[in-house]
């Protein structure tokens, strides 16, 4: 089975700085658009960036500038590396891409979601 597991969130300061990672793991043939996306307590989920398998790149407009996002697909992992970040960026932070498994037709795959907290 195709798994996405995100990691690197926490509490940080206002101003200070994350790094996410979201690994996809199981029997995968290829990925392509990977994205993040966050959900805000209280609030519906919300787009923030995505990264195709050639590297182009799309942010949110709240986000861009100071967010970053890459991926390594030697690893099958996308990052997000979050800067000046802000208490209104808390929130739950998920992972979501385009992936063929091997054994079967392409899907559409999500995280299980990774929280952030800004907050002095």
């Amino acid at each position: 089975q195709v798994q996405l597991v995100e990691s690197g969130g926490g509490l940080v300061q206002p101003g200070g700085s994350l790094r996410l990672s979201c690994a996809a793991s199981g029997s995968i043939f290829s990925i392509n658009t990977m994205r993040w996306y966050r959900q805000a307590p209280g609030k519906e989920r919300e787009f923030i960036a995505f990264i195709t398998s050639s590297g182009s790149t799309n942010y949110a407009d709240s986000v861009k500038g100071r967010f970053t996002i890459s991926r390594d697909n030697t690893k099958n992992t996308v990052y997000l590396q979050m800067n000046s970040l802000k208490p209104e960026d808390t929130a739950v932070y998920s992972c979501n891409a385009d992936i063929r498994p091997s054994y079967s037709h392409a899907g559409n795959y999500w995280g299980k979601g990774t929280l952030v907290t800004v907050s002095s």
